[in-house]
């Protein structure tokens, strides 16, 4: 069951809003006229007359609640938006760049600022560039979100054959740096005799995994045709991508992910802690 957390967030900022405004305008007032018509209260304690007027000022439970979590729940979404927004790498297709367990920051101002729930565009702030790491809704089902690697834009051709990629017919440069070295992805593939290469993309550098021993992906030649994007995860024999699916719709991007803050391992992070990522700029 898919949990719609910008939808959830927005009835609760616009219920904990109008409750608060509509307390504003009629409520609140009628609670200070309740004081007025209290009549002078000088002949009491000041202790009696203060909890009198404290009796009639009170507001009521749900407008209490509503006060105090409205600008809370407010911050939250606008944040959550049109700044930044916090995912989790649920997989190792982005290995060796990201890895299960990876809390990332995706910027959602990069791609153009987008309504909440609706996903419209309301102001165009740039556009996917090859290298850029992305989140976008997968195309197939848009309640799910995907992270890859931007390969072809509108007008590239992409070809993968032999394990080497080419862009508008010139191959990328790719540099054999060593044997993979690091944590295995739980329940995946066995990484025995995967390489890790640096690799060029048009001026882009970043690390990709090869799995000699693993069957290649998809190959084939694609042309990107305008408003959608090639992408492709840096594992290369393991990521499900545009190779097996198409193109990715402007539509459908989120934003573009930028930082590394935390990795953990386990359900609830029972499996412990990687304070060497925290703090890692993806590239």
């Amino acid at each position: 069951m898919h949990f719609n957390l910008a939808l959830l967030l927005v009835i609760l900022t616009a219920v904990s809003g109008l409750v608060w405004l509509v307390d504003w305008l009629f409520f609140a007032k009628a609670r200070r006229r309740r004081v007025e018509a209290l009549g002078d209260l000088g002949a009491l304690p000041a202790e009696e007359r203060r909890l009198r007027e404290e009796a009639a000022l009170r507001e009521p439970t749900l407008v209490e609640y509503a006060r105090s979590f409205f600008p809370v729940l407010l911050l939250i979404l606008v944040v959550r938006s049109f700044i930044a927004e916090p995912f989790k790498i649920p997989s190792g297709s982005m290995m060796p760049t990201l890895l299960v367990g990876d809390f990332i920051l995706v910027n959602k101002f990069s791609y153009g600022v987008r309504l909440p729930v609706l996903n419209t565009k309301v102001l165009d702030t740039g556009a996917p560039q090859r290298g850029d790491v992305a989140v976008f809704r997968f195309p197939r089902d848009p309640r799910q979100d995907y992270i890859k690697r931007v390969i072809g834009v509108p007008g590239d051709q992409v070809t993968y054959r032999n394990r080497t990629l080419y862009v508008n017919g010139q191959p990328v440069p790719d540099t054999y740096i060593g044997p993979y070295v690091g944590p295995s992805e739980p329940g995946g593939p066995n990484l025995a005799g995967a390489q890790v290469k640096d690799e060029n993309l048009l001026g882009v550098e970043h690390r990709v995994l090869i799995r000699p021993n693993q069957p290649p992906g998809p190959e084939g030649t694609w042309t990107v045709q305008e408003g959608q994007y090639f992408v492709m995860g840096d594992s290369r024999d393991n990521s499900a991508d545009s190779r097996f699916w198409g193109f990715v719709p402007e539509e459908n991007l989120v934003g573009k992910a930028f930082l590394i803050w935390m990795n953990c391992s386990g359900s609830f992070c029972t499996g412990g802690f990687d304070l060497s990522r925290i703090g890692t700029v993806i590239r």
